[in-house]
């Protein structure tokens, strides 16, 4: 016996021995998986079922055909949209200039997209009110306490999310492509409509799903802005389970969340998927 066939384990019946030592070091990482996560989640799904009589569905039905629910529901979209849209359209302008127009300090610019992704969401909020609050530099109360406020302050946290992924795909785009494409007599716009962004597209989808996960779970501009008549469904759980103290609906409103949430992730992975074997097939 080799070996070779010893560390392969194909000379005999019995699993090499690092495939068994491999799934003793994976129950670790699954219990802390089970108790941190899967629990609370358990505990979540039991409480919304929880009814005055016992348990039952009498609470998901009466949340989720509530008008509360309904117009949270509705505003959370809505609100994570054109967020959505609005930092695509700003990020990948603005990583456009980084990449291809030089320019002075593109490079310092590019490295202070890294740190705001580390400011958290409030600072933003905070900002916004000592410049559009009420006794702010400009003085407009109305419009930061207003649903286009919160749409403003959350474009302006989330677009690096969308200009990094944009930044290392346009980086990563063949200069020869462009090159070629140029001396076809090619001009810009079609260079680019043509060759950088089909080449950026997984990324910048990525991007956006990403920023579409975040923007349906923010809560601390929301919170901090205290915007009226705006109710996502973050704020939601909070007045149910925090002011109200009605637990099984809160819980609810919840769960709901984390199943937009996971199916918003799943996407977000295969968009990033697609992105890194796009990647690797540019190299």
């Amino acid at each position: 016996m080799t070996a070779v066939a010893l560390v392969s384990g194909k000379a005999g019946s019995n699993p090499p021995y690092h495939s068994r030592r491999g799934g003793v070091w994976l129950l670790p990482p699954l219990v802390v998986v089970a108790v941190f996560c899967g629990y609370p989640l358990v505990l979540v799904a039991g409480q919304s079922l929880t009814t005055d009589t016992g348990f039952g569905w009498a609470v998901w039905a009466e949340v989720l055909g509530s008008a509360e629910f309904r117009d949270a529901a509705w505003q959370t979209v809505l609100l994570a949209l054109g967020a959505t849209t609005g930092c695509v359209l700003l990020g990948t302008f603005l990583a456009l200039v980084i990449a291809f127009v030089p320019f002075p300090g593109a490079r310092t610019l590019s490295r202070l997209v890294d740190t705001v992704l580390a400011f958290p969401s409030f600072l933003i909020a905070l900002a916004f009110t000592f410049l559009y609050g009420s006794a702010g530099v400009f003085g407009a109360g109305a419009f930061l306490y207003s649903p286009w406020g919160v749409l403003l302050a959350e474009v302006t946290f989330y677009t690096p999310f969308v200009m990094r992924p944009a930044l290392a795909a346009f980086g990563q785009v063949p200069g020869v492509h462009l090159d070629v494409a140029a001396s076809l007599g090619a001009r810009p716009g079609r260079v680019l409509w043509r060759v950088v962004l089909p080449a950026a597209l997984p990324s910048l989808a990525a991007g956006a799903c990403l920023t579409l996960l975040l923007a349906l779970n923010e809560f601390g501009i929301v919170l901090f802005l205290g915007a009226k008549g705006v109710t996502t469904l973050p704020m939601l759980v909070y007045g149910k389970g925090i002011v109200t103290f009605d637990f099984p609906a809160a819980s609810v409103v919840a769960l709901v969340d984390v199943v937009i949430s996971l199916l918003l992730y799943g996407s977000y992975r295969v968009l990033a998927g697609r992105s890194r074997g796009a990647a690797v097939d540019a190299a």
